[in-house]
């Protein structure tokens, strides 16, 4: 039986954006035990995929707040003697970053990443046995699939499969809709007063709850501060990823900024619209079978009166 590692550790777009070539690769390889190596964090979401043997979870996120202490050592060590553990017969690493390219260098087996011309960071590229070259200008689902079957030998078939149904998930009879305005990345943000002014409107058009959700501290301010000033709104708790899935799928609809868990609801097939304002739509937009509506792009802001036509459209 073939024993198989994905590596691709964060952030939670970009690990949303492989699931699709773990779908393929469970399709092309039924003898395969499949293995991901992904920051701690995501763990509980990846888990969620029926191909998943094992998750290997890493720390970069803790460990670089205290990288020289004793017990962060003991800790990277500890982990690295998991990781080199096993013998792999195949290891993919679709991340493409130096520090993942280190990660995939400790793993034992037959190293597959891209080459240099086909990534951020080129120096990652002489740390694999095998590269490949991917046009940049794809989308990173399809880059990760085109990867994925160029390493384990098969061609990806069809559309990006993402094997999360959304109705395994139970929730509750209550009418809710999440505005997802947090991301780490300034430039990707939709200010803060097009979001109260949406949610005021929404709130009045559609008639349900709107939610809140929050990763960081400034961001649950945030959240608080939108949720005093649009009526019937709330901010929920912070809870582990595979119960964030579970808040997201429960949703009439989403709408939100380019994060991460506006990818996890496409891939859950509610129906959303999505605002880009410091990113390219073409090259990390959600993917998903659900209903979707993509404003924006580059310096290109969509305005409030947009986002509710396009809420209209995808709840008709």
């Amino acid at each position: 039986m073939a024993s198989i590692l994905f590596i691709k550790t964060s952030s939670l777009g970009d690990v949303i954006h492989h699931i699709p070539a773990l779908t393929d690769a469970r399709s092309a390889r039924k003898d395969a035990v499949f293995t991901w190596l992904v920051e701690e964090e995501l763990a509980p979401l990846v888990r969620l995929h029926p191909a998943v043997g094992e998750v290997i979870p890493v720390a970069w996120r803790r460990w670089r707040k205290s990288m020289y202490a004793p017990s962060t050592m003991a800790e990277i060590f500890e982990n690295f003697c998991t990781i080199r553990a096993r013998q792999y017969d195949d290891i993919v690493d679709s991340q493409g970053l130096l520090r993942t390219a280190l990660l995939t260098r400790i793993a034992r087996g037959r190293r597959h990443g891209y080459d240099a011309s086909s990534i951020r960071e080129p120096l990652a590229s002489p740390f694999y046995d095998v590269r490949y070259r991917v046009d940049r200008n794809l989308h990173a689902v399809e880059r990760n699939r085109i990867l994925s079957g160029l390493a384990l030998g098969y061609v990806p078939q069809g559309a990006p499969d993402f094997r999360f149904d959304r109705t395994r998930f139970a929730s509750d009879a209550s009418r809710y809709a999440i505005l997802l305005h947090a991301t780490a990345r300034t430039e990707k943000q939709w200010p803060e007063a097009h979001w109260i002014a949406l949610g005021r409107a929404l709130s009045e058009s559609q008639g349900v709850e709107l939610v809140l959700p929050w990763g960081s501290e400034v961001e649950r301010v945030r959240s608080e501060n939108i949720a005093r000033q649009v009526q019937g709104a709330r901010v929920p708790k912070r809870v582990p990823l595979d119960q964030v899935a579970k808040l997201i799928s429960g949703a009439q609809f989403v709408v939100g900024v380019d994060t991460g868990l506006l990818h996890l609801a496409a891939a859950l097939s509610v129906p959303l619209v999505a605002i880009f304002t410091g990113s390219k739509p073409g090259l990390t937009g959600p993917v998903g079978s659900g209903r979707r509506s993509i404003l924006g792009d580059i310096g290109m802001p969509p305005s409030v009166d947009a986002v509710m036509n396009a809420t209209a459209e995808i709840t008709r």
